[in-house]
């Protein structure tokens, strides 16, 4: 079955103002704002920038509004660049995400919902706003179709989904099978949802308690009959119940990840009210799971945070194992060691004594059972080993080679070596190239092609978004033989129709080596691990077997100087550590095309804000 059964589209992040034109309470618990606004259809900004009509053909397309501080009247903003917003540092943007209930293009009328429930910067301005009123908005940057493939769908979610599950079923179609799940605070919250045959909707109330305090949504999908067919399902609402969810579908009922959307809405967090008005959270006073988590990355706390992960603790919490002895048990660890580990992380907030020797985690805690958070932060994780380099920054910074080696034993090439390392490598790298992939599928930069040859990583899920979208199109991927091991095994579920599939072929090769005769060559992202020489090496011989005519399509990461950004900072010092290179410049990058006998034709920016350039041969090579 094919690896991702909802297909990706992406369009260029655009800031508009939009106008209130009216409200109405669905429910007691639910106000819907409805806006308009000219910059809703296509229009320039001051400062020339051609931006694209509102668009949200996905029924879960997300809105990001920007409000004011407390105490401001105008909110910080994004900048609007040619192809990306610029977000200020300091302060950021007050923003929240909203999903888009109804988008009616022909009335130019947009309909979002908002949930009141606690304290909150977009509740507060939902039940304060009038008509007239105005607010600034960027999104949905991406959408996905309905999945394919798929018998039936599990739809499970608490009041923040609902804006979703009512759009989901007002757009099935009508011989469409579901189980819907919707959790609410009292019954008085309940909504006319459309209605079809084949679509059961299970309202559940919750007892008095506020929501992600109870698992009533996690219990009852967890006793739900389970019809025939495959299933895809549709998780969202608050973290844990979310998390939990999912775990029962994948561990449980055997659902393959891939068919699982799932997204943690909302996580339990103290909100501190302002003191003068207390609908109106302190954004000095109130911080985020997410937030103090990125605090705690300091010496020892970091550490020990690492060290839980790795031992697996917070995931034994989460699971209900909260005893110090039987914890130790399981994560085979010593008992007295392990408990003077848990009080550390209580001086952290990343767990909480529930009575003495059991823990349980707080909503710190509950972010380190997050699959990529774990990745990260374990040392056999596809980025924690990677991170492993940064304790040899001096040594890197002294010598300006990689350190990775003398920190871990073996250099980080031969890591790349292993079959199963890379295979998770690849297996990430994959799930990130649909947004990459499916704007330059659409785009003109492969008109005219017929052969393709592709080096990157992820590099199926490219060639699935191109044999779809050009019928004539022959693609031959580059890799190493450990990476494509892993794209023979892969290509059959990442690209399930035989007929396009037949048109994808592996070649073991490096990216040193001239390639086959092909119109074009995409390299993405290859070059952060090679030294200058190197990566013009590799260039030139990219082009050495170009048709006439033909050109290089490069994608690679540039540190823009002029607007420093800490995870560029931080990915230019593991690259150091590592491979003892990084992120270049501009400037840098440009002297390696011309160092391989290229020039820039034109750079495209794509999807997300990527850039795209297109290399051809100097008429003097």
């Amino acid at each position: 079955m094919p690896k991702t059964s909802r297909r990706l589209s992406v369009r260029p992040p655009t800031l508009r103002e939009v106008e209130v034109v009216r409200t109405v309470d669905i429910t007691p618990g639910m106000r819907r704002v409805t806006m308009t606004g000219e910059q809703l259809r296509a229009f320039t900004t001051a400062d020339g920038f051609a931006r694209p009509a509102f668009e949200s053909p996905g029924f879960d397309d997300d809105l990001a509004f920007y409000f004011p501080y407390p105490g401001q009247r105008d909110p910080v903003l994004p900048v609007q660049g040619e192809a990306k917003l610029i977000v200020p540092k300091d302060p950021r943007p007050l923003s929240r995400a909203y999903t888009v209930r109804r988008w009616d293009p022909e009335a130019g009328e947009l309909d979002v919902d908002f949930v009141r429930h606690g304290v909150g910067a977009g509740t507060t301005w939902a039940y304060r706003t009038r008509p007239g009123d105005r607010i600034h908005l960027s999104g949905p940057s991406t959408s996905k179709t309905f999945p394919t493939g798929a018998d039936w769908l599990l739809v499970a979610g608490d009041d923040t989904a609902l804006p979703a599950i009512g759009r989901l079923l007002d757009e099935l179609p009508s011989d469409a099978r579901a189980q819907v799940f919707i959790e609410i605070a009292e019954e008085a919250h309940r909504q006319e949802l459309r209605e079809l045959p084949g679509v059961d909707v299970t309202w559940l109330v919750r007892p008095g308690a506020p929501a992600g305090n109870v698992s009533l949504l996690t219990e009852t999908v967890r006793a739900a009959r389970w019809w025939s067919g495959q299933a895809f399902a549709w998780l969202a609402g608050e973290h844990t119940a979310v998390r939990d969810i999912r775990r029962h579908l994948v561990e449980d009922r055997g659902m393959p990840k891939e068919d699982i959307d799932f997204a943690g809405y909302w996580r339990r967090s103290h909100v501190v009210a302002l003191e003068t008005d207390g609908a109106v959270p302190d954004p000095e006073r109130t911080v985020t799971p997410f937030q103090r988590l990125h605090d705690l990355t300091e010496l020892v706390a970091p550490i020990a945070i690492r060290t839980a992960v790795e031992l697996g603790v917070p995931d034994l919490v989460s699971r209900g194992v909260t005893g110090v002895a039987e914890l130790a048990a399981k994560a085979g660890a010593d008992e007295r060691a392990l408990g003077k580990l848990l009080r550390y992380l209580h001086t952290l907030d990343v767990v909480t004594e529930t009575e003495p020797g059991h823990y349980a985690l707080t909503p710190v805690g509950d972010v380190l059972t997050l699959e990529f958070i774990a990745d990260r932060l374990h040392s056999a994780g596809v980025v924690g080993r990677e991170m492993l380099g940064i304790h040899g920054l001096t040594e890197s910074l002294r010598t300006g080679r990689p350190a990775y080696a003398s920190v871990t034993g073996q250099a980080f090439a031969d890591v790349r070596a292993e079959q199963d390392y890379e295979d998770r490598h690849l297996e990430r790298l994959a799930k990130f190239q649909p947004a990459l992939a499916e704007p330059i599928a659409t785009s003109d930069l492969l008109a005219g092609v017929q052969h393709l040859v592709i080096h990157s990583g992820g590099a199926g899920a490219h060639a699935r978004e191109y044999v779809a979208a050009h019928e004539n199109l022959r693609v031959t991927i580059c890799a190493l033989p450990a990476q494509a091991d892993w794209l023979r095994r892969d290509l059959p579920a990442t690209i399930p129709d035989e007929r396009q599939r037949t048109r994808v072929g592996v070649l073991e090769q490096s990216v040193f080596e001239p390639g086959p005769a092909a119109d074009a060559v995409l390299i993405s992202r290859a070059f952060r691990t090679l030294p200058d020489a190197d990566a013009a090496h590799a260039l030139r011989r990219a082009a050495e077997n170009l048709v006439p005519g033909g050109r290089v399509l490069l994608i690679e990461e540039v540190f823009d100087t002029d607007d420093l950004d800490e995870h560029d900072g931080e990915a230019d010092l593991i690259g150091l550590v590592c491979h003892g290179s990084g992120l270049r410049t501009a400037a840098e990058l440009d002297a390696v095309i011309a160092r391989a006998g290229l020039t820039r034709r034109s750079a495209h920016t794509v999807g997300l804000g990527t850039t795209v350039h297109e290399l051809l041969r100097s008429t003097t090579d």
